[in-house]
């Protein structure tokens, strides 16, 4: 074969090939819209037993915002799951210690808060792999759950929590506690709406990626939150008490043991 006719075939090929592997990469990305989500991907969605609700914190830990939470909930007796950033654990290894032996459960969150769909299979399993083994190294327990920066799964993600035993764990119910508009009243009324048992909450104990001092209404809207789930007959508390029988087969953090890959 002459160069000419090589070249055409290569380029037939990759025309082909390309687009191919950029829908494999993005095709998780439909996991992102949340009513398909909690009705199709259950287990990603966090669903669980129908009479729990996992409380989730992401973005921290934060040495200003974090240490507020945890009073807050070592005050009502709960504990809940914290899903860690390693540039914000990095900056405050004590923290994190102190959130894990006060008995949160410790998540990742990434490394650093940038989308995933822009990066490829080697620097997502790198981004994820930092974040695990920093957690790891700092509460001696390797974190078995994941939740991707704005939610957006990516083939390559599925593919690195998958070499590094970390489940993907999206939510059922946000506060949009991050908008710059947010207030303590819209946290919780825009929560309490697709509240349920059985789902995840998300919140934010940290305001490095959110606007400026937002974490103060996610801190004030957290106690009528808590009273809403319990008027409604719900335990609050982190994903590893979310097991129980129901079509999704959750089974909680208990993920299979991380690999050195």
């Amino acid at each position: 074969m002459t160069p000419g006719p090589v070249l055409r075939t290569v380029l037939r090929a990759s025309a082909v090939a390309l687009p191919a592997a950029a829908a494999v990469h993005a095709g998780p990305v439909l996991s992102t819209f949340g009513p398909l989500r909690n009705r199709v991907m259950p287990r990603l969605a966090g669903r669980g037993h129908h009479g729990h609700v996992a409380l989730t914190f992401d973005d921290g830990p934060d040495h200003l915002s974090t240490p507020h939470f945890l009073r807050l909930l070592d005050a009502r007796g709960l504990r809940a799951t914290f899903f860690l950033l390693g540039s914000m654990a990095v900056r405050s290894p004590g923290l994190v210690r102190e959130m894990s032996q006060a008995g949160h459960e410790i998540a990742v969150h990434g490394w650093a808060h940038r989308p995933l769909l822009l990066r490829g299979p080697r620097a997502t399993h790198h981004d994820l792999a930092r974040a695990r083994d920093l957690v790891g190294d700092l509460t001696g327990t390797a974190p078995t759950l994941f939740r991707p920066p704005y939610g957006v799964m990516t083939g390559a993600t599925h593919l690195a929590c998958g070499r590094l035993g970390l489940t993907p764990v999206l939510w059922t119910a946000w506060g949009e506690d991050w908008r710059a508009r947010a207030t303590p009243t819209s946290v919780h009324d825009t929560v309490a709406r697709d509240l349920r048992g059985g789902g995840t909450v998300l919140l934010h104990d940290s305001d490095c990626t959110s606007a400026t001092g937002s974490w103060r209404n996610t801190l004030s809207a957290l106690p009528r939150l808590l009273d809403t789930c319990e008027r409604r007959g719900l335990t609050v508390g982190p994903l590893r008490d979310h097991r129980g029988p129901h079509p999704s087969g959750w089974r909680g953090g208990r993920g299979p043991r991380p690999s050195t890959g």
